[in-house]
């Protein structure tokens, strides 16, 4: 989760939300209560003309709107979470209109947030696998580090040296280590990106220097360097498949621990059964939740009394193995302080 405060005046006001799992999904579905002013930007049906002859056709546009939310429940079809109730702000003001919210949504939230609130949105923020995703630009001679914000591109530094052409390894080397020196401490996701073979040639620099940023770094080719490379890099979908394979990668590691504590009859429980006897024992660390199940009324009941006990949750998506293997578990697991039984 992602979150940026506006001004609160005794913790009434206005912070938007940014979810980037399904896990965050579930933290929203608490976040949110009915009589809550909720913004974002979604689609509604606007009638237009286009001449006196042809008919009046609707079509759905863009729209910022801000909603009093009335009801606040996952879809029936889908892992997204349905916001309802009356349009305060913007077009059609008085009807009634639902805020499909997934991954990757942002919406702004205005309420009086209790000190429960404020802290599940600092654990959920904590707690995000992705950390800050960096890009950097490069071509001979120029790098720029931008830090992506909610908001868009933010320039981090920019680092120029000589051009490098003609053979000048030392001045190409220089400047090589100086671009290390500005990516050494990022710790979460890197993209390198910028036209021609420098990028390939960076990092096979920096591995021999045993970059641990560089050694993870997607590289993409883009047409230029500089806000517009971001920009070309947003586009062709790989900040997307690099949060989804974050997601995967967590999904994955979490499975193999369950199914090695299952096979030596260690710390853990499975099943709606065991997990509730593990919770009753407050012996659970972290659950793992098929999302097939966000919408199993007496699950969330379970799951609520584990969260009171400061249990983690996870919520793995079906649509990949490592869901798929924890619905044949039953749907619900959970990694115990201790051994049981």
């Amino acid at each position: 989760m992602k979150a940026e405060f506006g001004e609160l005046k005794d913790n009434t006001g206005e912070i938007r939300l940014l979810p980037e799992s399904i896990d965050d999904l579930w933290h929203l579905q608490h976040l949110i209560a009915p009589g809550d002013l909720v913004f974002a930007t979604t689609f509604r049906s606007v009638e237009s003309a286009t001449d006196k002859i042809r008919p009046e056709k609707v079509e759905k546009r863009p729209v910022r709107l801000g909603i009093r939310a009335e009801k606040v429940e996952f879809s029936e079809h889908g892992v997204r979470l349905r916001i309802t109730g009356l349009i305060e702000h913007g077009v059609d003001a008085g009807a009634y209109h639902t805020i499909n919210v997934e991954t990757g949504y942002e919406i702004s939230v205005i309420r009086h947030w209790r000190p429960v609130d404020l802290e599940r949105i600092e654990r959920a923020v904590k707690s995000s696998v992705y950390g800050i995703i960096y890009i950097l630009t490069l071509e001979e001679g120029e790098a720029e580090l931008f830090r992506l914000r909610q908001y868009g591109p933010e320039s981090v530094i920019t680092l120029t040296a000589g051009s490098g052409k003609g053979g000048e390894t030392e001045t190409r080397s220089g400047f090589f280590d100086a671009v290390l020196k500005i990516i050494a401490d990022i710790s979460g996701p890197l993209v390198i990106a910028g036209p021609g073979f420098i990028k390939e040639d960076f990092v096979r620099y920096a591995k021999n220097k045993n970059s641990v940023p560089a050694g993870r770094a997607i590289i993409v080719e883009t047409r230029r360097i500089g806000r517009g490379a971001v920009q070309d890099v947003i586009g062709t979908g790989t900040l997307e498949k690099l949060i989804g394979d974050l997601q995967l990668s967590r999904e994955v590691k979490l499975m193999d621990d369950v199914l090695l504590r299952i096979s030596r009859e260690g710390a853990v429980a499975y099943g709606k059964k065991q997990v509730e006897i593990a919770i009753e024992y407050g012996a659970v660390d972290e659950i793992l939740l098929a999302d097939s199940l966000l919408r199993d009324q007496s699950v969330v009941h379970l799951i609520e009394n584990a969260e009171k006990m400061q249990a983690k949750i996870v919520v793995l998506s079906t649509a990949f193995e490592p869901g798929e293997r924890l619905e044949a578990l039953g749907g619900i697991a959970a990694l115990l302080r201790y051994k049981m039984g």
